[in-house]
């Protein structure tokens, strides 16, 4: 078993101070910026215009996922305090919320330099696993999210919440939300599903979604919503959502994908 006592904090200058979170949200960005561009995109145009959206993906994931955060976990809380949804710095983003702020922007984006916005959605889709990895990372650091009570030899204890021993529900994400999805979606790349828009995005949604669901078994829910509908929580409720999205998406797509491969 081991204990976290981890500083959050990683640099501290003077008063100013840089988190492992705030670091996570600019490697995963610089990491999934730099695979795609330099290592996936084939397509000229495609390359040249990755920069500007990339501008967009920025802006979609802090205001999506600070909204998500805000509608789906705490909305009572905000709509009595509501200055305090500006107040990012405080804690409170939504991966989900994330999710749908970015595929908002590819769509605004798209449409402004008229083209398919799944073209940009399938290349995010495929760096977003190196950003999942670094956050959930980030989130063991912080000792936040943490999992249910365990009593296996791999439980952490986190100080800075209580004396148990708990199951790090934040690893096991990073593990399988991170190393693994960027495995499953390196295969559909090499098998040339980048071909087929829209295909790529789906797989995305289905798998995160699956891996997602389960995982919430061993993740203590938010304090203020608990176990919800069929004992089910947000997090896993959601995910349901964007599991058949994601359904659709490969559904639609399947026949074209026959016919060419």
């Amino acid at each position: 078993m081991f204990i976290n006592n981890f500083d959050p904090v990683a640099i501290q200058l003077f008063s100013i101070e840089l988190r492992w979170y705030s670091l996570a949200y600019i490697g995963g960005i610089v990491l999934g910026w730099f695979y795609g561009k330099k290592l996936i995109i084939n397509d000229k145009e495609l390359k040249e215009k990755f920069d500007d959206y990339i501008t967009y993906v920025i802006l979609g994931i802090i205001v999506g996922g600070r909204l998500g955060y805000v509608f789906f976990y705490n909305f009572y809380y905000y709509i009595d305090n509501l200055s305090e949804i500006f107040k990012i710095w405080e804690g409170g983003m939504s991966f989900h919320g994330g999710l749908l702020g970015v595929i908002v922007a590819s769509f605004i984006f798209a449409k402004k330099k008229n083209q398919n916005p799944f073209q940009y959605l399938d290349i995010v889709s495929v760096v977003a696993p190196i950003g999942i990895f670094l956050g959930r990372v980030a989130n063991f650091i912080n000792s936040e999210l943490y999992g249910l009570e365990t009593s296996l030899p791999w439980g952490v204890k986190f100080i800075k919440v209580d004396n148990l021993y708990r199951h790090p529900s934040q690893l096991y994400e990073a593990l399988f939300e991170g190393i693994i999805l960027f495995i499953v979606l390196l295969y559909f790349r090499q098998k040339k599903y980048l071909n087929f828009p829209g295909l790529i995005s789906g797989l995305f949604l289905i798998f995160y979604s699956f891996f997602r669901f389960f995982i919430e078994y061993f993740r203590l829910p938010d304090e203020q919503l608990g176990y919800l509908f069929f004992n089910l929580t947000m997090g896993q409720i959601i995910s349901l959502l964007f599991f058949m999205i994601g359904s659709y998406l490969v559904f639609k797509k399947y026949e074209e994908v026959r016919k060419k491969i």
